[in-house]
């Protein structure tokens, strides 16, 4: 019962004071679940970074049941994704309860942009520590570099591309290089 309110609490901790999404999300999760508390692994929170962005819903809430199911089977699954979602869902409800023209409010307006200019370097803290464990592989390298070659292409003339196209491109040329470099090795 410890280890559930534990997973509750931490995850409510991370849903409460996280804005940005998932994105923003993950090297929060990260120094709670692999530096403080030493629930998973830095490989782990890679896989789980990886599978939550490919598999239906949030990625932040995708990354807590995985980590409640690893350390509290699914009693923990089910802690630690109420814990992440609660925060949000209680604030959005009290807000809509009360105030009509919440965003039109100059405070809280200014706070928002304040805030997206951290959650930019949240996601930017989380790519630059995905990159650096990423293996030092050639070949995975190359790969990453292409694709964040192509995104920004993409980007920089506005082509009607979708991100996850060129996603799933990376993951069938990483899939074939890897089959090739096993027969080779065999």
């Amino acid at each position: 019962m410890k280890l559930l309110i534990e997973l509750f609490l931490t995850f409510a901790k991370i849903g409460l004071f996280t804005f940005g999404g998932g994105y923003a999300m993950i090297p929060v999760v990260e120094d709670n679940c692999v530096d403080k508390k030493g629930w998973i692994t830095h490989d782990e929170m890679m896989n789980i970074t990886v599978i939550a962005e490919s598999t239906p819903g949030p990625i932040a809430i995708n990354a807590a049941t995985y980590v409640g199911l690893r350390r509290g089977g699914l009693p923990g699954a089910i802690a630690a994704t109420l814990g992440v979602i609660l925060p949000s869902f209680i604030i959005i409800y009290a807000i809509s309860m009360f105030l009509e023209d919440f965003l039109e409010i100059a405070i809280i307006s200014n706070a928002f942009k304040g805030i997206k200019i951290g959650v930019g370097f949240l996601i930017l803290d989380a790519g630059i520590n995905m990159a650096l464990k990423v293996s030092r592989d050639a070949m995975a390298v190359g790969i990453m570099a292409a694709g964040f070659g192509a995104l920004l292409i993409v980007d920089i003339f506005s082509l009607n591309v979708s991100s996850i196209a060129i996603l799933l491109a990376a993951g069938i040329i990483s899939f074939a290089m890897y089959f090739i470099r096993g027969r080779r090795q065999r």
